[in-house]
């Protein structure tokens, strides 16, 4: 671990801050905030007092509670989100390109035909006819984040795959389950944390889209993108309601995105010196 960190440039060092910050805020604050995330504790959209750091929000409850549990619902969400498309994602796309030939060609096209669909729109039509519950929200951004997943795996799986140590693994005749734990997942687990990150950040913006748009997480639950909804008309009246959740999750993005651009330089200048 120390020697990761040397090897980070100044900005990943500065984006792990920003993300270890922000976990210790979202997942610490909510116990020393004395307000819960769903308690009214004053007038619609006051504005910041001693008693109440960021103001009230549309219905009078905390904006920092509010923002803090939001921040560590979006957090969670996205990360079971991220995990799952990793499951999806990278067996099959680590036996497709070992596999080939048809069950390769199938998955294939049916990854095509998902990754044909905006992003956006096909989770809102997945999600009307699955419902808005937790579950159905989680399995439908696993499956959309798992298309990217299998494409990667399956580029690099298959670079591995043409290596001399895995046709001697076949001529042996390892199982499928030698290839894929033994072999391939150990080259490739590099470039899979990196993209961990981004699908974590396109996650955490996946759901608070869709909570915006009413289909995320429901009421009186907080979620970023939800209580930039739920405080827009704060403009009319010159609060920041609205701006601050939307702000929280430009921090975590940014963050996360300074760390990947860091193990991804790491990881290039490893493979020049090799």
């Amino acid at each position: 671990m120390n020697q990761l960190l040397r090897d980070l440039d100044t900005g990943a060092r500065i984006g792990l801050l920003i993300v270890l910050g922000f976990l210790a805020a979202v997942f610490v604050g909510p116990f020393i905030i004395p307000y819960s995330e769903v308690e009214i504790v004053g007038s619609v959209f006051s504005p910041p007092s001693a008693a109440h750091w960021l103001g009230t929000d549309n219905v009078g409850r905390d904006l920092l509670a509010r923002i803090l549990a939001g921040g560590q619902m979006t957090i969670i969400i996205s990360f079971l989100a991220t995990c799952g498309a990793f499951a999806i994602g990278v067996p099959l796309g680590i036996v497709s390109a070992i596999l080939g030939g048809w069950f390769d060609l199938t998955v294939t096209r049916i990854v095509d035909a998902l990754m044909a669909f905006p992003g956006l729109i096909l989770a809102l039509i997945l999600l009307s006819a699955l419902g808005t519950s937790l579950p159905a929200l989680l399995l439908v951004m696993s499956v959309l984040s798992s298309t990217i997943v299998f494409r990667l795996t399956r580029a690099v799986a298959a670079d591995v795959a043409a290596m001399e140590y895995i046709e001697i693994a076949r001529l042996r005749g390892e199982n499928m389950r030698w290839f894929l734990f033994k072999e391939v997942l150990p080259n490739v687990v590099p470039t899979l944390l990196t993209e961990f990150g981004l699908r974590f950040v396109y996650a955490a913006i996946l759901i608070s889209s869709l909570s915006f748009l009413g289909i995320g997480v429901q009421p009186p639950y907080a979620d970023l993108g939800g209580m930039v909804k739920e405080n827009s008309l704060a403009i009319t009246f010159g609060r920041p309601a609205p701006i601050l959740p939307a702000l929280a999750l430009a921090i975590l993005a940014i963050g996360i995105n300074l760390v990947v651009d860091g193990l991804l330089k790491r990881n290039a200048d490893l493979d020049l010196h090799k």
